[in-house]
């Protein structure tokens, strides 16, 4: 089964409530390599919808001593390809990365340059 690692929303229950039909199981872990960074919400409506005006978000540092702290989640394939649609409106892609404890997993990133 996948690895989710989810340093936002994803580890609020009512998002999993709602994205996955149940909670999730997870475990501490931290993003290594990586530090917070807040991505605009450039949608009038989405903001208003959410109440924020940033989305929560990651940039990769260079730093191995730069750390984001989250949950990682064992998740099926269609759990994962829900939260693939849960993240899309945010304008995040999910790349695999390698988490404090050793294991590979899944997070999502803001989409900063536009892939062909």
């Amino acid at each position: 089964m996948p690895l989710l690692f989810s340093y936002g929303t994803l580890q609020q229950e009512d998002v999993q409530r709602a994205t996955f039909g149940r909670l999730l199981s997870g475990h501490r872990d931290e993003l290594t390599g990586f530090e917070p960074s807040l991505v605009r919400i450039e949608d009038p409506q989405q903001a208003a919808a959410s109440g924020r005006t940033h989305h929560a978000n990651v940039i990769a540092s260079g730093r191995p001593d730069s750390r984001v702290p989250g949950t990682v989640f064992e998740v099926t394939d269609a759990e994962l390809a829900a939260a693939d649609e849960y993240e899309r409106p945010a304008s995040y892609e999910r790349v695999a990365v390698r988490l404090a404890s050793g294991k590979v997993a899944w997070v999502y990133v803001h989409a900063q340059i536009p892939r062909a």
